[in-house]
């Protein structure tokens, strides 16, 4: 696939991320050309600085990684990392609050959507799909596209599991083409990347993206 390298946000989120690992995966997408890295909210700012006026889409996360935050958290949250820099932002869902049948998470999604759209960034909802059924998981998608998010993301990558393809297949079966879907959580092989891709995902979240590039050229 000759774009591939255009779906792939390169993603380091763990606990024990130093500068050098934010400096390392700046150099690796701008050499492959990856539409994004994705990095924590402390590191933005850095992040910011060494993309400079590269192509590189500056994502962070909010509410990361379990969701149940306050909004007012998640809110500043975001203010924050619009100040730092950042593009899009990946925002968890209130899992908890969902599943208890609460009209919060659309209030939540629709008071983040209206920041992100004002600020001209792209806000991804990140539902979890690990802790969903698949009526959830329509129901999920339906609040985030009523609540006008850009992106409706499978995994936080710290669930019990992360993306599948028939979750992706279902989530593009229940949204707009104006959605796009954001597939992430255990995507390591150019196999697992291509079939992601013809299920319905228009974006890769991967710490991996560079072998998947390399086992691609093979």
């Amino acid at each position: 696939m000759k774009n591939l390298n255009r779906f792939i946000e390169h993603t380091n989120l763990k606990p024990t991320i130093t500068g050098k690992d934010v400096d390392l995966l700046i150099k690796e997408a701008k050499e492959h050309q990856f539409v994004g890295v994705c990095v924590p909210p402390f590191w933005v700012k850095r992040a910011q600085r060494e993309i400079g006026d590269s192509d590189v889409q500056l994502v962070t996360v909010v509410g990361f990684p379990l969701g149940y935050n306050m909004t007012e958290t998640k809110i500043e949250e975001m203010k924050l990392a619009i100040r730092d820099g950042a593009d899009e932002l990946d925002l968890v869902m209130n899992v908890s609050a969902f599943k208890d049948g609460m009209p919060w998470p659309k209030i939540e999604f629709a008071k983040s959507s209206k920041l992100c759209h004002e600020e001209g960034k792209i806000l991804k909802v990140i539902i979890e799909t690990a802790y969903l059924s698949d009526e959830d998981i329509v129901r999920a998608c339906k609040l985030c596209n009523d609540a006008g998010v850009d992106f409706v993301k499978t995994s936080s990558g710290l669930a019990p599991a992360g993306a599948k393809v028939e979750h992706i297949k279902l989530m593009r079966s229940v949204l707009p083409s104006s959605v796009g879907i954001k597939a992430s959580g255990g995507i390591k092989t150019y196999e697992q990347a291509l079939t992601m891709i013809n299920a319905g995902a228009d974006r890769l979240g991967t710490s991996n993206g560079v072998e998947v590039m390399k086992e691609m050229k093979k």
